[in-house]
Protein backbone atom coordinates (compact mmCIF):
# COMPACT_ATOMS: atom_id res chain seq x y z
CA UNK A 1 0.00 0.00 0.00
CA UNK A 2 2.96 2.37 0.34
CA UNK A 3 2.92 3.49 -3.29
CA UNK A 4 -0.80 4.30 -3.04
CA UNK A 5 -0.33 6.16 0.22
CA UNK A 6 2.46 8.13 -1.42
CA UNK A 7 0.23 9.06 -4.35
CA UNK A 8 -2.63 10.04 -2.03
CA UNK A 9 -0.45 11.98 0.43
CA UNK A 10 1.57 13.90 -2.16
CA UNK A 11 -1.56 14.86 -4.10
CA UNK A 12 -3.27 16.00 -0.88
CA UNK A 13 -0.30 18.13 0.24
CA UNK A 14 0.22 19.67 -3.20
CA UNK A 15 -3.45 20.57 -3.67
CA UNK A 16 -3.60 21.98 -0.15
CA UNK A 17 -0.40 24.02 -0.60
CA UNK A 18 -1.04 25.21 -4.16
CA UNK A 19 -4.65 26.34 -3.81
CA UNK A 20 -3.88 29.69 -2.07
CA UNK A 21 -1.37 30.83 -4.75
CA UNK A 22 -3.76 29.60 -7.47
CA UNK A 23 -6.48 31.70 -5.83
CA UNK A 24 -4.26 34.79 -6.04
CA UNK A 25 -3.41 33.92 -9.66
CA UNK A 26 -7.10 33.67 -10.51
CA UNK A 27 -7.75 37.15 -9.11
CA UNK A 28 -4.78 38.55 -11.03
CA UNK A 29 -5.99 36.95 -14.28
CA UNK A 30 -9.55 38.08 -13.70
CA UNK A 31 -10.87 34.51 -13.43
CA UNK A 32 -13.48 35.46 -10.85
CA UNK A 33 -16.97 33.95 -10.79
CA UNK A 34 -19.43 36.80 -10.31
CA UNK A 35 -22.83 36.38 -8.61
CA UNK A 36 -25.68 35.74 -11.04
CA UNK A 37 -29.38 34.97 -10.84
CA UNK A 38 -28.66 31.40 -11.98
CA UNK A 39 -25.94 30.90 -9.36
CA UNK A 40 -26.04 30.36 -5.62
CA UNK A 41 -23.01 32.26 -4.32
CA UNK A 42 -23.47 35.87 -3.30
CA UNK A 43 -19.89 37.17 -3.45
CA UNK A 44 -17.31 37.28 -6.27
CA UNK A 45 -15.21 34.13 -5.92
CA UNK A 46 -11.94 33.25 -7.67
CA UNK A 47 -12.11 30.28 -9.99
CA UNK A 48 -9.29 28.22 -11.57
CA UNK A 49 -9.01 26.04 -8.47
CA UNK A 50 -8.86 23.09 -10.82
CA UNK A 51 -5.25 24.00 -11.56
CA UNK A 52 -4.31 23.04 -8.00
CA UNK A 53 -6.21 19.76 -8.34
CA UNK A 54 -4.55 19.12 -11.69
CA UNK A 55 -1.07 19.81 -10.32
CA UNK A 56 -1.70 17.60 -7.31
CA UNK A 57 -2.74 14.61 -9.42
CA UNK A 58 -0.19 14.86 -12.23
CA UNK A 59 2.84 15.73 -10.05
CA UNK A 60 1.89 12.96 -7.63
CA UNK A 61 1.87 10.38 -10.44
CA UNK A 62 5.20 11.63 -11.79
CA UNK A 63 6.77 11.55 -8.33
CA UNK A 64 5.58 7.97 -7.81
CA UNK A 65 7.25 6.98 -11.05
CA UNK A 66 10.51 8.64 -10.02
CA UNK A 67 10.49 7.23 -6.48
CA UNK A 68 9.67 3.72 -7.67
CA UNK A 69 12.49 3.88 -10.18
CA UNK A 70 15.18 5.09 -7.76
CA UNK A 71 14.17 3.70 -4.36
CA UNK A 72 13.61 0.15 -3.18
CA UNK A 73 12.19 1.29 0.16
CA UNK A 74 8.73 1.97 -1.26
CA UNK A 75 6.73 -1.23 -1.54
CA UNK A 76 4.56 -1.60 -4.61
CA UNK A 77 2.62 -4.45 -6.21
CA UNK A 78 4.40 -6.50 -8.83
CA UNK A 79 3.76 -4.87 -12.16
CA UNK A 80 3.44 -1.31 -10.85
CA UNK A 81 6.67 -0.26 -12.58
CA UNK A 82 5.21 -1.52 -15.85
CA UNK A 83 1.93 0.29 -15.17
CA UNK A 84 3.74 3.58 -14.50
CA UNK A 85 5.72 3.21 -17.72
CA UNK A 86 2.64 2.29 -19.70
CA UNK A 87 1.91 3.99 -22.99
CA UNK A 88 -1.71 4.18 -21.85
CA UNK A 89 -0.84 6.13 -18.69
CA UNK A 90 0.98 8.66 -20.87
CA UNK A 91 -2.16 8.98 -22.96
CA UNK A 92 -4.32 9.57 -19.87
CA UNK A 93 -1.94 12.26 -18.60
CA UNK A 94 -1.75 14.03 -21.97
CA UNK A 95 -5.48 13.90 -22.67
CA UNK A 96 -6.53 14.97 -19.16
CA UNK A 97 -3.97 17.78 -19.23
CA UNK A 98 -5.52 19.03 -22.47
CA UNK A 99 -8.96 18.97 -20.81
CA UNK A 100 -7.62 20.88 -17.79
CA UNK A 101 -6.12 23.56 -20.05
CA UNK A 102 -9.36 23.75 -22.03
CA UNK A 103 -11.29 24.25 -18.79
CA UNK A 104 -8.84 26.89 -17.57
CA UNK A 105 -9.26 28.86 -20.80
CA UNK A 106 -13.02 28.62 -20.35
CA UNK A 107 -12.73 29.90 -16.77
CA UNK A 108 -10.90 32.96 -18.07
CA UNK A 109 -12.46 33.55 -21.50
CA UNK A 110 -15.86 31.74 -21.47
CA UNK A 111 -15.63 29.39 -24.43
CA UNK A 112 -18.77 28.40 -26.32
CA UNK A 113 -20.36 25.06 -25.39
CA UNK A 114 -19.61 23.69 -28.84
CA UNK A 115 -15.93 24.61 -28.51
CA UNK A 116 -15.72 22.76 -25.20
CA UNK A 117 -17.53 19.76 -26.64
CA UNK A 118 -15.14 19.67 -29.59
CA UNK A 119 -12.18 19.81 -27.21
CA UNK A 120 -13.60 16.98 -25.12
CA UNK A 121 -14.04 14.82 -28.22
CA UNK A 122 -10.47 15.57 -29.29
CA UNK A 123 -9.17 14.57 -25.84
CA UNK A 124 -11.18 11.34 -26.03
CA UNK A 125 -9.61 10.57 -29.41
CA UNK A 126 -6.19 11.07 -27.84
CA UNK A 127 -7.11 8.43 -25.26
CA UNK A 128 -8.20 6.03 -27.97
CA UNK A 129 -4.98 6.58 -29.91
CA UNK A 130 -3.05 5.50 -26.78
CA UNK A 131 -5.11 2.36 -26.37
CA UNK A 132 -7.53 3.52 -23.68
CA UNK A 133 -10.87 2.46 -25.10
CA UNK A 134 -13.90 0.31 -24.40
CA UNK A 135 -13.21 -2.90 -26.26
CA UNK A 136 -15.62 -5.15 -24.35
CA UNK A 137 -18.76 -4.60 -22.34
CA UNK A 138 -19.55 -7.15 -19.61
CA UNK A 139 -23.24 -7.23 -18.76
CA UNK A 140 -24.99 -8.99 -15.87
CA UNK A 141 -25.48 -12.76 -15.99
CA UNK A 142 -22.20 -13.23 -17.82
CA UNK A 143 -23.23 -11.69 -21.13
CA UNK A 144 -20.31 -10.17 -22.99
CA UNK A 145 -20.28 -7.79 -25.94
CA UNK A 146 -16.99 -7.93 -27.84
CA UNK A 147 -16.22 -4.71 -29.70
CA UNK A 148 -12.80 -5.72 -31.03
CA UNK A 149 -14.36 -6.65 -34.35
CA UNK A 150 -16.05 -3.25 -34.58
CA UNK A 151 -13.34 -0.62 -33.96
CA UNK A 152 -15.56 2.25 -35.06
CA UNK A 153 -18.24 1.25 -32.55
CA UNK A 154 -15.56 0.94 -29.86
CA UNK A 155 -14.28 4.44 -30.62
CA UNK A 156 -17.78 5.94 -30.65
CA UNK A 157 -18.70 4.28 -27.36
CA UNK A 158 -15.46 5.50 -25.76
CA UNK A 159 -16.06 9.06 -26.93
CA UNK A 160 -19.64 9.04 -25.66
CA UNK A 161 -18.53 7.57 -22.32
CA UNK A 162 -15.70 10.09 -21.83
CA UNK A 163 -17.73 13.14 -22.87
CA UNK A 164 -20.59 12.02 -20.61
CA UNK A 165 -18.32 11.57 -17.57
CA UNK A 166 -16.61 14.90 -18.23
CA UNK A 167 -19.91 16.75 -18.25
CA UNK A 168 -21.72 15.02 -15.40
CA UNK A 169 -19.11 16.33 -12.95
CA UNK A 170 -19.16 19.71 -14.66
CA UNK A 171 -22.94 20.02 -14.33
CA UNK A 172 -23.09 18.84 -10.70
CA UNK A 173 -20.56 21.51 -9.70
CA UNK A 174 -23.18 23.94 -8.39
CA UNK A 175 -22.56 24.12 -4.63
CA UNK A 176 -19.43 24.59 -2.54
CA UNK A 177 -17.54 21.32 -2.27
CA UNK A 178 -20.11 19.24 -4.16
CA UNK A 179 -18.09 18.18 -7.23
CA UNK A 180 -14.89 17.65 -5.23
CA UNK A 181 -16.69 15.49 -2.67
CA UNK A 182 -18.46 13.34 -5.25
CA UNK A 183 -15.18 12.89 -7.14
CA UNK A 184 -13.47 11.89 -3.88
CA UNK A 185 -16.13 9.27 -3.10
CA UNK A 186 -16.05 7.91 -6.66
CA UNK A 187 -12.25 7.72 -6.74
CA UNK A 188 -12.24 5.88 -3.42
CA UNK A 189 -14.81 3.44 -4.81
CA UNK A 190 -12.76 2.80 -7.96
CA UNK A 191 -9.68 2.24 -5.80
CA UNK A 192 -11.52 -0.27 -3.61
CA UNK A 193 -12.89 -2.04 -6.69
CA UNK A 194 -9.38 -2.40 -8.13
CA UNK A 195 -8.02 -3.73 -4.85
CA UNK A 196 -10.51 -6.60 -4.96
CA UNK A 197 -10.33 -7.80 -8.56
CA UNK A 198 -6.67 -8.40 -9.40
CA UNK A 199 -3.31 -6.91 -10.19
CA UNK A 200 -3.04 -6.49 -13.95
CA UNK A 201 -1.32 -3.34 -15.18
CA UNK A 202 -4.58 -1.60 -16.16
CA UNK A 203 -6.04 -2.09 -12.68
CA UNK A 204 -2.86 -0.98 -10.90
CA UNK A 205 -2.78 2.10 -13.08
CA UNK A 206 -6.42 2.93 -12.31
CA UNK A 207 -5.86 2.43 -8.58
CA UNK A 208 -2.86 4.75 -8.50
CA UNK A 209 -4.72 7.49 -10.38
CA UNK A 210 -7.72 7.00 -8.08
CA UNK A 211 -5.51 7.47 -5.01
CA UNK A 212 -4.05 10.67 -6.47
CA UNK A 213 -7.50 12.02 -7.40
CA UNK A 214 -8.86 11.29 -3.92
CA UNK A 215 -5.91 13.03 -2.24
CA UNK A 216 -6.07 16.07 -4.48
CA UNK A 217 -9.82 16.49 -3.97
CA UNK A 218 -9.45 16.19 -0.19
CA UNK A 219 -6.69 18.80 -0.12
CA UNK A 220 -8.76 21.17 -2.25
CA UNK A 221 -11.88 20.71 -0.12
CA UNK A 222 -10.17 22.61 2.69
CA UNK A 223 -10.77 25.79 0.66
CA UNK A 224 -13.78 24.72 -1.41
CA UNK A 225 -16.20 23.51 1.25
CA UNK A 226 -18.85 26.01 2.26
CA UNK A 227 -18.12 28.86 2.59
CA UNK A 228 -15.76 28.42 -0.35
CA UNK A 229 -12.91 30.85 -0.90
CA UNK A 230 -12.23 29.42 -4.37
CA UNK A 231 -14.11 27.39 -6.98
CA UNK A 232 -12.57 24.61 -9.04
CA UNK A 233 -14.15 25.98 -12.23
CA UNK A 234 -14.28 24.02 -15.47
CA UNK A 235 -10.54 23.46 -15.18
CA UNK A 236 -11.28 21.22 -12.21
CA UNK A 237 -14.71 19.74 -12.93
CA UNK A 238 -13.92 18.75 -16.51
CA UNK A 239 -10.49 17.41 -15.50
CA UNK A 240 -11.95 15.29 -12.69
CA UNK A 241 -14.82 14.01 -14.81
CA UNK A 242 -12.45 13.07 -17.62
CA UNK A 243 -10.11 11.26 -15.24
CA UNK A 244 -12.96 9.35 -13.60
CA UNK A 245 -14.09 8.25 -17.05
CA UNK A 246 -10.59 7.04 -17.91
CA UNK A 247 -10.25 5.25 -14.55
CA UNK A 248 -13.57 3.48 -15.07
CA UNK A 249 -12.43 2.23 -18.48
CA UNK A 250 -9.02 1.04 -17.29
CA UNK A 251 -10.04 -0.35 -13.92
CA UNK A 252 -13.56 -1.67 -14.52
CA UNK A 253 -14.76 -1.91 -18.12
CA UNK A 254 -11.68 -3.80 -19.27
CA UNK A 255 -12.28 -6.56 -16.74
CA UNK A 256 -14.49 -8.81 -18.82
CA UNK A 257 -14.64 -11.61 -16.26
CA UNK A 258 -15.96 -9.59 -13.33
CA UNK A 259 -17.01 -6.09 -14.21
CA UNK A 260 -20.36 -4.93 -15.51
CA UNK A 261 -21.25 -1.82 -17.41
CA UNK A 262 -23.46 -0.70 -14.54
CA UNK A 263 -20.89 -0.56 -11.72
CA UNK A 264 -19.46 2.92 -12.56
CA UNK A 265 -22.95 4.10 -13.53
CA UNK A 266 -24.34 3.21 -10.08
CA UNK A 267 -21.33 4.77 -8.33
CA UNK A 268 -21.95 8.05 -10.17
CA UNK A 269 -25.72 7.69 -10.28
CA UNK A 270 -26.46 11.05 -8.62
CA UNK A 271 -24.61 13.27 -11.15
CA UNK A 272 -25.74 11.00 -14.02
CA UNK A 273 -29.38 11.32 -12.96
CA UNK A 274 -28.99 15.06 -12.46
CA UNK A 275 -27.51 15.47 -15.95
CA UNK A 276 -30.19 13.31 -17.55
CA UNK A 277 -32.98 15.28 -15.89
CA UNK A 278 -31.35 18.56 -16.95
CA UNK A 279 -31.22 17.44 -20.59
CA UNK A 280 -34.85 16.31 -20.53
CA UNK A 281 -35.96 19.48 -18.76
CA UNK A 282 -34.27 21.73 -21.29
CA UNK A 283 -35.47 19.68 -24.26
CA UNK A 284 -39.08 19.92 -23.07
CA UNK A 285 -38.82 23.69 -22.70
CA UNK A 286 -37.15 24.10 -26.10
CA UNK A 287 -33.90 25.38 -24.60
CA UNK A 288 -30.39 24.29 -25.65
CA UNK A 289 -28.79 21.52 -23.56
CA UNK A 290 -26.14 23.93 -22.25
CA UNK A 291 -28.66 26.48 -20.97
CA UNK A 292 -27.98 27.05 -17.27
CA UNK A 293 -30.81 26.91 -14.75
CA UNK A 294 -31.42 26.46 -11.03
CA UNK A 295 -33.41 23.25 -11.19
CA UNK A 296 -30.64 20.77 -10.46
CA UNK A 297 -30.96 18.28 -7.59
CA UNK A 298 -28.82 20.42 -5.30
CA UNK A 299 -30.91 23.50 -6.07
CA UNK A 300 -34.10 21.62 -5.21
CA UNK A 301 -32.62 20.63 -1.86
CA UNK A 302 -32.04 24.32 -1.18
CA UNK A 303 -35.60 25.21 -2.20
CA UNK A 304 -37.09 22.79 0.34
CA UNK A 305 -35.20 24.34 3.20
CA UNK A 306 -31.74 22.79 3.43
CA UNK A 307 -28.67 24.96 3.84
CA UNK A 308 -25.81 24.69 1.36
CA UNK A 309 -23.81 22.52 3.73
CA UNK A 310 -26.78 20.28 4.44
CA UNK A 311 -27.55 19.86 0.74
CA UNK A 312 -23.95 18.92 -0.04
CA UNK A 313 -23.73 16.47 2.88
CA UNK A 314 -27.03 14.88 1.83
CA UNK A 315 -25.74 14.28 -1.70
CA UNK A 316 -22.51 12.92 -0.23
CA UNK A 317 -24.65 10.46 1.76
CA UNK A 318 -26.67 9.42 -1.29
CA UNK A 319 -23.49 8.93 -3.33
CA UNK A 320 -21.84 6.89 -0.58
CA UNK A 321 -24.89 4.62 -0.20
CA UNK A 322 -25.17 4.06 -3.96
CA UNK A 323 -21.45 3.33 -4.06
CA UNK A 324 -21.93 0.77 -1.30
CA UNK A 325 -24.73 -0.86 -3.31
CA UNK A 326 -22.60 -0.99 -6.47
CA UNK A 327 -19.68 -2.61 -4.64
CA UNK A 328 -21.93 -4.99 -2.72
CA UNK A 329 -23.47 -6.20 -5.97
CA UNK A 330 -20.00 -7.10 -7.16
CA UNK A 331 -18.31 -8.50 -4.08
CA UNK A 332 -20.92 -9.59 -1.53
CA UNK A 333 -22.49 -12.98 -2.08
CA UNK A 334 -25.37 -12.37 0.33
CA UNK A 335 -28.21 -10.36 -1.19
CA UNK A 336 -29.28 -9.41 2.33
CA UNK A 337 -26.49 -6.82 2.51
CA UNK A 338 -27.60 -5.33 -0.81
CA UNK A 339 -31.21 -5.17 0.35
CA UNK A 340 -30.19 -3.50 3.61
CA UNK A 341 -28.13 -0.89 1.77
CA UNK A 342 -30.96 -0.31 -0.68
CA UNK A 343 -33.41 0.11 2.20
CA UNK A 344 -31.10 2.57 3.95
CA UNK A 345 -30.70 4.51 0.69
CA UNK A 346 -34.46 4.76 0.17
CA UNK A 347 -35.00 5.71 3.81
CA UNK A 348 -32.31 8.40 3.63
CA UNK A 349 -33.89 9.84 0.51
CA UNK A 350 -37.32 9.95 2.12
CA UNK A 351 -35.95 11.38 5.36
CA UNK A 352 -34.05 14.17 3.60
CA UNK A 353 -36.64 15.16 1.00
CA UNK A 354 -40.23 14.00 1.44
CA UNK A 355 -41.20 15.80 4.68
CA UNK A 356 -39.59 19.03 3.53
CA UNK A 357 -41.18 18.75 0.08
CA UNK A 358 -44.63 18.64 1.65
CA UNK A 359 -43.90 21.60 3.92
CA UNK A 360 -42.22 23.50 1.08
CA UNK A 361 -45.17 22.85 -1.22
CA UNK A 362 -47.61 24.25 1.35
CA UNK A 363 -45.41 27.30 1.84
CA UNK A 364 -45.31 27.94 -1.91
CA UNK A 365 -49.10 27.59 -2.18
CA UNK A 366 -49.49 30.10 0.64
CA UNK A 367 -47.18 32.54 -1.11
CA UNK A 368 -49.12 32.19 -4.38
CA UNK A 369 -52.43 32.83 -2.58
CA UNK A 370 -50.99 35.91 -0.92
CA UNK A 371 -49.73 37.16 -4.28
CA UNK A 372 -53.17 36.73 -5.86
CA UNK A 373 -54.80 38.69 -3.02
CA UNK A 374 -52.36 41.56 -3.60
Amino acid sequence: MQIYLLAFGVALILAFALTPPVRRLAVWLGAVDMPHDRKVHENPTPSLGGLAIFAGVILSLLLCKVVLGFSSRISAPEGMAVALSSYQLLGIILASSFVAVLGAVDDMRRLSPWTKLTGQIMASLVLVSFGVEISTVALPRGNLIDLTASPILSILLTIIWMVAFTNIINLIDGLDGLAAGISLISAAAFFFYGSRVGADSNTLQAMLISAAVAGSCLGFLRYNFNPASIFMGDSGSMFLGFLLGAISIQGILKRTAVATLFTPIIILAVPILDTGLAILRRARSGKPFHHADKEHIHHRLLYIGHSQRQAVLIIYLWSALLTGIALALQFVTSRTVVYILLGVAVASFVATTLPRIVIGGRMMEGEEDAGEEK
